[in-house]
C-alpha cells in the first residue's frame, strides 16, 4: 500500500545521507510500502506519543498484550508506524550527533526499508526496561514473547547474526500474517 501522499524520493535522500544505492540487495532489506490505512493503538508507554498500526496488526497486538497480561507480563508499546520522513529525520539526527552512516545503519534501517513503514512493526518494552537495547532480552516480557509471539503472528525481526546486518534488536517485533 503505497501512500499517494508520500513524495519520498529514496534515491535522492539516500545520496544525501550516504546510503549506498545497493542497500536493499546487500542488506537483504526490501523497499517497504508505506501503510495507508492505520489505526491508533493508544499512546506509547514511554513518551506518550500516539502510536498507529495496520488494523489487523493492531488487533493481533491487542490480543497478544492481553494474553501476556493474563500470564503476568506487561508488554509496553514503545513505537509503531514510522513514516519515511520520520525515519529520515531520525538518521539525520544521529549523523548530526557524530555517528557515521555505517554506525547508524547498524540499528536503523534506511528510509524506505524499515518494517515500521508497513504499520506491522512494533517496538516492545517492559516496566523494568523501556530502553531499546539488548538488555530487554533479560526481561520476563522478552522470554514470554519468544515463547508466545508467533501464536499472534509476531516474529523477532533482528535476532543475533541476522542476514540484514542489523544489530540484535530483541524489542523489534513484526506481524507477518
Amino acid at each position: 500500500m503505497i501512500s499517494k501522499r508520500s513524495r519520498f524520493d529514496r534515491r535522492k535522500v539516500w545520496a544525501q545521507l550516504g546510503i549506498p544505492a545497493d542497500y536493499p540487495r546487500t542488506r537483504h532489506m526490501p523497499v517497504q510500502r508505506e501503510a495507508r490505512t492505520l489505526v491508533s493503538i493508544g499512546r506509547a508507554d514511554d513518551d506518550g506519543k500516539i502510536l498507529r498500526m495496520l488494523p489487523a496488526a493492531a488487533a493481533a497486538w491487542k490480543r497478544m498484550r492481553t494474553s501476556g497480561a493474563g500470564d503476568g507480563v506487561k508488554l509496553l508499546q514503545l513505537s509503531g508506524y514510522r513514516s519515511t520522513a520520520r525515519q529520515t529525520k531520525l538518521i539525520r539526527r544521529k549523523l548530526a550527533a557524530g555517528q557515521t552512516i555505517e554506525e547508524v545503519l547498524r540499528y536503523v534501517a534506511a528510509p524506505g526499508c524499515s518494517e515500521h513503514h508497513t504499520g506491522r512493526a512494533l517496538d516492545i518494552g517492559s516496566p523494568q526496561h523501556c530502553e531499546l537495547d539488548e538488555d530487554f532480552a533479560k526481561t520476563p516480557e522478552f522470554r514470554w514473547l519468544k515463547k508466545n509471539a508467533a501464536r499472534f503472528g509476531f516474529h523477532l525481526s533482528y535476532p543475533r547474526g541476522n542476514a540484514h546486518g542489523i544489530g540484535y534488536e530483541p524489542w523489534h517485533w513484526c506481524w507477518r500474517r
